[in-house]
């Protein structure tokens, strides 16, 4: 991958202790192995729409899941099913000097590409990996990490798989499956952040996607099992935990890492509000900081005006901060990019302000050093 020089990269490295990205990845997995499960499955299908129960046969790929750390240890914020920043992570590894930090150059990308051939697989049958990848965005040139899809793309070509960067206006889609400049497409890497392939320039990647015409991961199936934010109200649920089949350890591993997640409909607004400093509210299906609102901050307006049917009311976790050689500190935000249950690269944001941006001068993504 070539330097990604137009992409905020912090000079700065955050720091990660083994015993806490062990506990993290203990959390990923127990999800995953959860989301697996028929009752689990049979219990959050009715909150999501009718396209989630569509299961395509394979995951997902370059799942994100994003942890602040505490004194208590690490707690999960949000999983995403579209992260973006997994090449800048390995870019920002192998720029960095002087440290020892994990080591990413090589393996990630032999691991990243297994991701794309597994997914092939799963979805195909076939043995080979996937001919023809598009990697689908909204407007793809006017995206932050468009540097990135392109280091991505050229990767893939590196790796003898034809590899193009698309709009979904771009595809052409008929009974055969989904095409570009006429040529067939495996694998849509699907970056783009309509969740639930609802948009109208999003009709023929669902119809493909629900015909099984073309391998299309990231995908609705996914994101309801895992991304959907109203899953975070399950797993820091005690009650209905005590219905799945886990283990003490494994309810007690849920509660501590995931912070208590109500839905605004179920709670009392005379309560919420007397603790509104001490919550975040956050749409249940918008992706990054978008409509994302500290209660610190909300006015009584903002307040009212709150869906509280797609409202997730969640405890505040500040994020750890780190400190630059001139002083200046920078609140730190932590992706495990991961495929399944399997750990591919660790990467941070840094950032100044109430939400995660990569605005913050000096601040972008940074290297993680393990201790």
């Amino acid at each position: 991958m070539a330097a990604l020089t137009e992409l905020p990269i912090s000079k700065l490295t955050a720091r990660l202790a083994r015993k806490d990205l062990r506990r993290m990845m203990a959390l990923v997995r127990l999800v995953y192995r959860l989301s697996k499960t028929d009752k689990y499955r049979q219990l959050v299908r009715p909150q999501l729409p009718e396209i989630c129960s569509f299961d395509p046969g394979h995951d997902a790929l370059m799942m994100g899941y994003d942890f602040h750390l505490t004194a208590d240890g690490p707690k999960l914020i949000e999983i995403n099913t579209n992260a973006g920043g997994g090449y800048i992570a390995w870019l920002s590894e192998a720029q960095s000097s002087g440290q020892d930090p994990i080591k990413l150059t090589g393996r990630i990308q032999h691991r990243l590409l297994d991701t794309f051939k597994q997914e092939w697989r799963s979805f195909s049958g076939s043995d080979r990996g996937p001919q023809r990848v598009v990697l689908v965005d909204e407007e793809p040139e006017e995206q932050p990490l468009y540097p990135e899809m392109v280091a991505c793309r050229d990767w893939l070509r590196r790796e003898g798989i034809s590899s193009e960067i698309a709009a979904p206006g771009q595809l052409q889609t008929d009974s055969d499956g989904v095409f570009l400049n006429g040529e067939k497409i495996d694998l849509v890497y699907n970056r783009h952040c309509d969740f639930f392939l609802d948009d109208d320039v999003m009709a023929g990647l669902r119809q493909a996607y629900l015909a099984k015409t073309v391998c299309l991961s990231p995908n609705p199936f996914a994101y309801g099992l895992l991304a959907d934010k109203r899953r975070m109200i399950l797993w820091s649920d005690p009650a209905t935990l005590t219905e799945f089949d886990l283990s003490k350890a494994e309810q007690q591993l849920l509660l501590q890492v995931v912070p208590q997640s109500r839905l605004l409909a179920d709670c009392d607004d005379d309560q919420v509000w007397a603790e509104r400093k001490q919550l975040i509210f956050k749409p249940v299906t918008r992706f990054g900081s978008r409509g994302v609102v500290l209660g610190k901050g909300i006015t009584r307006k903002r307040f009212a005006e709150q869906d509280p049917a797609t409202t997730l009311v969640q405890s505040l976790v500040a994020p750890s901060v780190e400190t630059s050689s001139e002083g200046e500190k920078f609140k730190v935000d932590l992706r495990l990019f991961v495929y399944r249950d399997r750990l591919l690269g660790v990467g941070a944001r840094l950032y100044q302000g109430q939400v995660t941006n990569l605005r913050t001068v000096g601040g972008g993504f940074a290297p993680v050093r393990l201790y």
